[in-house]
C-alpha cells in the first residue's frame, strides 16, 4: 500500500496554535486531530 492511501495524514509544519514540543509532534505526526478548542482525538495508529 503507498503511504499516500494511508489513513493518517501528515503535516510537515506544526500548528502555531501548539504550545509545547509534544503537541507539535504529535499534531504534525497524525497522531491527534483537533475538533473544536480544547477538543482532541486520538487518532488509529
Amino acid at each position: 500500500m503507498r503511504f499516500s492511501q494511508y489513513l493518517v495524514t501528515t503535516s510537515k509544519e506544526a500548528s502555531r496554535e501548539a504550545e509545547c514540543v509534544s503537541h507539535q509532534l504529535m499534531l504534525r505526526a497524525g497522531l491527534i486531530m483537533k475538533f473544536a478548542a480544547g477538543i482532541y482525538s486520538y487518532l488509529p495508529m
